[in-house]
């Protein structure tokens, strides 16, 4: 099992610096103090705007799921939503989006209408609207400025516009300059109704592959700190090899937590090295999951794509994506020991400490090569299940460069 490199001398010195009891069980409750709030961390999205605009739908999209699936957000072209409703992710249930009371009625009123839905709650505001921005929209957003949040403006149903543009101008069609018209006509209302330097981003819920959602998941990330940054990257659905690329960046940065979480658990008293094999399954399960590789997303993906589950599944190259049992993570942490030589030697000159610790106990080295490799096959098959997926839509990965297409054809 090769490792693509060692470990950082950024990580030895996080290490070295949190690391600073001998006492095992110190040790043990300091990392998971920081797993815990790393895993359990509270993002709290709203999403308003006018009936009809997409709201549901958009909800369900940031959630990986289709409108008819099983605990999506209804949707209708009358308003759904007479209270705000949290809809939690699927699979980071920390992570809520927030349906919020249409914006269109006649009793609207800006200031009323967030002290109704519990303004302080949220970390941001989403504005949806499917044709332009109008009065209401720009006095809500003004309100919420003045209010010190953060709120982004998303024109949905672009799709719609552009077939329609194709359909009457079929000879003059040129997408690029219909999408430039629909964002400096947005812009335009905003500005006439005083919502200056606002940022547009078009979309379609139905295919987040195409348009601005990678500008506004990009804007979002840059705008987000700390743990809310992490479960809002790991909370996207997989629909590029930019967004899986950054999920994998993510957890990269707290394999380190991880692996010295399970070696310490396994030398408290009353435990064992085997006791240690479930979190390690735990973890690598997690890590399958947000990749789309598990069983219930590979289904989910195959009746969007109308594509086979098993045509799918067939493009997974990875040994633990396939069958992620307790007795091959047994077989690959012993594997992973054979090749640990170098981190082990990193550890002993930088965090001595951890040898003393763990004394007894499974390798440190080996359960972060374990975990650092497996992250890095899981990544690999998740871009070779999207380019199946997808790879009948013609618009679908046009960010994808040269480098990033190769990706899916090595393991």
């Amino acid at each position: 099992m090769a490792v693509a490199h060692s470990i950082s001398e950024q990580e030895l010195v996080e290490m070295r610096t949190t690391v600073q009891s001998k006492v095992v069980l110190d040790v043990v409750r300091q990392m998971q103090s920081l797993l815990d709030s790393l895993e359990k961390a509270e993002l709290n999205i709203a999403v308003t705007g006018e009936s009809g605009a997409g709201k549901s739908t958009f909800i369900n999209a940031l959630r990986g799921l289709g409108d008819e699936d099983k605990g999506a957000a209804p949707t209708g072209v009358t308003e759904t939503t007479m209270v705000p409703t949290a809809y939690p992710h699927p699979k980071l249930p920390s992570v809520q989006l927030w349906d919020l009371p249409g914006t269109g009625t006649p009793s609207f009123q800006p200031d009323k209408y967030l002290e109704q839905v519990n303004f302080n709650q949220y970390d941001f505001f989403i504005i949806i609207a499917s044709e332009r921005f109008r009065e209401n929209h720009a006095r809500l957003a003004t309100s919420i400025r003045a209010m010190s949040k953060k709120l982004y403006f998303v024109r949905s149903k672009v799709d719609l516009d552009v077939n329609a543009c194709l359909r009457r101008r079929r000879a003059m069609f040129n997408e690029e300059s219909i999408l430039r018209e629909i964002r400096t006509d947005c812009i335009r209302n905003l500005n006439e109704y005083g919502v200056e330097s606002a940022q547009v981003f078009l979309l379609s819920c139905f295919d987040l592959s195409k348009y601005d959602f990678q500008d506004l998941q990009e804007t979002l990330e840059q705008e987000l700190e700390g743990h809310k940054r992490h479960v809002f990257l790991l909370s996207l659905p997989n629909t590029s090899s930019t967004a899986v690329q950054k999920k994998k960046a993510s957890l990269r940065k707290h394999i380190w937590k991880k692996a010295l979480s399970i070696c310490l658990a396994s030398v408290l008293p009353g435990c064992c090295m085997l006791n240690c094999i479930p979190l390690l399954t735990k973890t690598l399960i997690s890590y399958q999951q947000h990749f789309g590789l598990d069983d219930q997303s590979i289904s989910m993906i195959a009746n969007q794509t109308k594509k086979s589950p098993d045509l799918l599944k067939g493009a997974i190259a990875s040994t633990l994506a396939k069958d992620l049992s307790q007795d091959i993570v047994m077989s690959l942490l012993k594997e992973a020991a054979l090749s640990s030589q170098l981190v082990s030697e990193l550890m002993d000159r930088w965090v001595p400490v951890v040898g003393v610790l763990v004394t007894g106990g499974i390798s440190f080295a080996a359960a972060y090569i374990l975990l650092h490799t497996s992250l890095e096959k899981f990544a690999k098959d998740s871009e070779r299940v999207l380019k199946l997926a997808f790879e009948d839509e013609a618009l679908s990965y046009p960010f994808l460069s040269y480098h990033e297409e190769n990706l899916f054809f090595y393991d």
